[in-house]
């Protein structure tokens, strides 16, 4: 009979992940973790605490840091795989699993599944023939080679792109390779993931090319199992159910989804919401019951329209778009730094993004060129932003996979501000006192439209004196709320003294918090 090695890479929840392992290994299943190596060690070490004594959990022996789009991503599952097949000699199937994902079968059914199909689940498109990839990158995802992340850092990630491409760097694929491209979501028969870890000890050539390519998990074990197994050994679909909105982004569902979702002709779901307590609840106990007798519609489109459609429990009529995303979601922090002084907020912001893990985002509703992901089209105009913000807020937390996320505001953004701290979000405020010289209000005034280029002397001087009470109005607006979780840099403050507010602030050691408030000329004009 099947038995199962679950490889699971994951960064946070760490009470999930144990849950999560417990629930599939007590049917007899393995499972092997990959651990992000950015994630805290006091997170690790309760997973080691609570799963180093079963049997059928291993750890990744090496951890690293993953980025979304890199190779480290493909690294990560690499170096589970192997911990998975020494630790597991009776594993006949690997199954590609993430946090968010949870079974919709009972274990018993998706054993006789996988002995009844001898055949690798996974999806391999040609990438150069197929349409898989709808928008960004194609070709130039490996036809040129990617040092920087586009996400983290996006204006190097670009410039090194197109200064290959004014220098004709355009590489070879490697002749005898077929590059294929799919979900990484996938299950793979024992003998097919030995064949692909033989295949990374020999060819040294091809590791080499793909380690430089641009979101490699969608095709690294794509192509190695067209180049390997034979066509009529696999099956090009995954065997994980996931839906995409309208907008671009994963489908989440919900309690009243229970009955859709066991409908579907596959073995695992993704995403569960986290609020979505009573269908973990009931999905949890499913795979380790005896249940085989499902009842396959496979009509998923279909009844996840009609159920959305209805609304969520306790409502008549479909809320729109943004009425449906209301809410950042429980859970989730957002950090939000409010400074008039937008250069200096951005040389905060760049170092801290050096520094952490965590995505941060410019004056995203002050400024209508900050760079954003392509979000549907939410994101294309301040007056949408700023419409349907927490919307587009929550697209964030998803697009960048994460549940804390720093982002920049002007100071004159109150309203904003309040909102997010009226949501079921945790939201933290960092607000950096400047000092502002008649100089720099001169430029302020220009660039808000207060003052034309030529405008005489005469004229701002009229105007300093209100332009100066206004910011001063701003910041005492902000006071006024009495924020919770509100923490103040100021420029004439020693590092010492902004540390341990960035440290309460990011929630990070005093050390780091110290390196980033030495931030080179932070307050420099």
């Amino acid at each position: 009979m099947a038995k199962i090695a679950f490889i699971l890479l994951c960064h946070k929840d760490p009470d999930a992940i144990i849950q999560q392992a417990l629930q599939l290994t007590a049917a007899g299943d393995y499972m092997a973790i990959h651990f992000d190596a950015s994630a805290s060690s006091e997170a690790y070490q309760q997973l080691r605490n609570a799963l180093d004594g079963n049997p059928n959990v291993v750890f990744a022996k090496k951890r690293i840091k993953c980025g979304w789009g890199e190779w480290s991503l493909v690294q990560a599952t690499l170096n589970a795989i192997e911990s998975a097949t020494v630790a597991f000699p009776r594993a006949t199937h690997f199954y590609m699993l993430s946090g968010d994902c949870m079974a919709i079968k009972s274990a018993a059914y998706a054993h006789t599944y996988l002995d009844d199909r001898d055949a690798d689940f996974i999806e391999c498109y040609d990438f150069f023939e197929s349409d898989w990839i709808k928008t960004g990158l194609k070709e130039d995802r490996l036809l040129y080679r990617h040092f920087f992340n586009e996400r983290n850092n996006k204006r190097a990630f670009y410039a090194c792109l197109d200064l290959q491409k004014k220098l004709g760097l355009k590489r070879e694929i490697p002749a005898d390779i077929q590059v294929q491209i799919g979900s990484q979501w996938w299950c793979l028969r024992r003998r097919t993931i030995e064949w692909i870890l033989d295949f990374t000890r020999k060819r040294k050539d091809v590791m080499r090319f793909f380690k430089t390519t641009w979101i490699p998990d969608e095709t690294f074990f794509q192509t190695l199992v067209r180049h390997l197994v034979p066509a009529q050994e696999i099956e090009c679909r995954t065997l994980t159910f996931l839906m995409f909105s309208d907008y671009g982004m994963p489908v989440t569902f919900y309690n009243d989804h229970y009955d859709m979702l066991l409908g579907q002709d596959f073995l695992f779901a993704r995403k569960i919401s986290p609020e979505a307590d009573e269908l973990k609840k009931r999905l949890g106990a499913l795979y380790a019951s005896e249940r085989e007798d499902f009842i396959v519609s496979n009509e998923g489109q279909n009844l996840f329209r009609f159920l959305t459609g209805r609304g969520r429990e306790g409502r008549r009529f479909a809320p729109r778009f943004w009425e449906s995303e209301a809410t950042l979601g429980r859970g989730r922090e957002l950090m939000i730094i409010a400074c008039k002084k937008w250069h200096v907020a951005k040389r905060l912001a760049e170092s801290i993004r050096n520094s952490t893990n965590y995505p941060v985002v410019d004056y995203l509703f002050n400024e209508e060129h900050t760079p954003l992901p392509d979000l549907g089209g939410i994101q294309a105009s301040l007056e949408k932003r700023t419409r349907h913000r927490r919307a587009l807020t929550r697209m964030l937390f998803d697009y960048y996979e994460t549940d804390r996320m720093v982002i920049c505001m002007d100071t004159s953004n109150i309203e904003l501000i309040h909102d997010f701290y009226a949501d079921r979000s945790k939201t933290k405020l960092l607000e950096i006192e400047c000092s502002f010289t008649d100089d720099y209000l001169h430029g302020h005034a220009i660039r808000v439209g207060l003052l034309g280029e030529q405008a005489a002397e005469e004229t701002f001087a009229r105007l300093l004196p209100t332009i100066r009470q206004d910011i001063h109005h701003e910041v005492d607006r902000i006071r006024d709320e009495e924020f919770a979780d509100h923490y103040r840099l100021r420029e004439d403050a020693l590092p010492e003294a902004n540390a341990q507010a960035l440290s309460d602030f990011l929630d990070i050691p005093m050390e780091r918090a110290l390196d980033i408030a030495k931030t080179e000329h932070l307050f420099v004009d």
